[in-house]
């Protein structure tokens, strides 16, 4: 098969490698379409292969089961699934790719692989935080919580925002900086939108919001700590999911009793939790809001073909921390 992968410090590049062979839980899948996440450009920048192990990318796809572990009970050939992977094995910028089938679910009937690709891993980041880190209610029961996410605009902030409007009867409020993902925030359901590159408290006070009760942080953390703690309410709860450039003093914390949680949606395949099968159900479910009408894709941009040099294209997006929405490409360029 044919992959895009890089060695050394090298650029990215086609290279033939063999079709993986299922183990005991996994599902071979023909991977259809993907999506690229930050988390593709931080593992280039900091894992430098040796130049005869090519390491392929990439942790969001939909596409379709050709073959089956011997344990394998979910799926069968032919099956649609869409999935976010495991950042420990080989990722989906191939053209077949081993995912264990209990971090997979059956993909969204209502949308095109494209559309699909882009939701699985923020979705999943989104979901833990929200639902497991954070412990908002579902329902009337979150009505008590101002829900405030930094970064709404991105992949994962894309996510939040929908998950919590829909799922929740908290008041959300979105960050973003530029009109046009304003725009967008405030279409995913924000009930109000502020700049993150202004302060927060003075903002929040101007809408009648004196405190919030929860706080999801997809990045420059170090950079609205110190903020954060002051505006949060006594026994709030804060969330990330960035890597802060600079440490942050949990001491800020101490006097409200606050607590810090960290989410990293990589944890239950890493490590194969007890828990595991808890990713199949959540992507289960959240197909199922997608096919309903409750939440929607959140394609921002496609990339056209999968090929070395659309994916660089769509690693440099990363970069800029200025996307709206998911970069998606779908079919190979051979």
């Amino acid at each position: 098969m044919l992959a895009i992968a890089y060695t050394g410090s090298g650029p990215l590049r086609w290279v033939d490698a063999d079709v993986p062979e299922p183990g005991d839980h996994d599902v071979l899948v023909e991977v259809k379409a993907i999506a690229v996440n930050p988390v593709d450009t931080k593992i280039r920048g900091r894992v430098k292969p040796p130049e005869d192990q090519p390491k392929i990318l990439g942790w969001d796809a939909v596409g379709i089961v050709v073959a089956t572990g011997p344990s394998v009970t979910l799926f069968n050939p032919g099956d649609r699934i869409w999935y976010a992977g495991d950042v420990s094995r080989a990722g989906c910028n191939a053209q077949y790719q081993c995912i264990d089938e209990r971090i997979c679910a059956i993909a969204p009937e209502s949308l095109s692989d494209a559309d699909a690709a882009a939701m699985p891993l923020t979705t999943i980041t989104a979901w833990e935080m929200l639902f497991d880190r954070l412990q908002l209610p579902m329902g009337a029961e979150g009505a008590e919580h101002n829900l405030l996410v930094v970064g709404a605009g991105g992949g994962v902030g894309s996510m939040l925002v929908q998950l919590a409007s829909k799922l929740s009867s908290a008041t959300v409020i979105g960050t973003a900086s530029r009109p046009e993902s304003r725009q967008w925030v405030e279409s995913l359901g924000a009930h109000h939108v502020i700049d993150h590159t202004q302060p927060l408290k003075e903002q929040l006070a101007a809408l009648g919001i004196p405190d919030v009760t929860l706080v999801a942080s997809v990045n420059r953390t170090d950079q609205h700590y110190a903020a954060l703690c002051e505006l949060m309410r006594p026994q709030g709860r804060l969330a990330l999911i960035d890597d802060p450039v600079q440490p942050l003093d949990i001491k800020l914390m101490k006097q409200k009793s606050l607590s810090l949680h960290w989410e990293f949606m990589f944890t239950r395949p890493l490590f194969q939790t007890r828990d595991i099968l808890a990713q199949h159900h959540l992507l289960t479910q959240v197909a199922r809001l997608v096919d309903q009408g409750t939440l929607k894709t959140t394609t921002g941009a496609n990339f056209g073909l999968i090929s070395p040099e659309s994916l660089e294209q769509a690693h440099q997006a990363m970069k800029t921390e200025h996307t709206t929405g998911k970069v998606v490409l779908e079919g190979f360029a051979v």
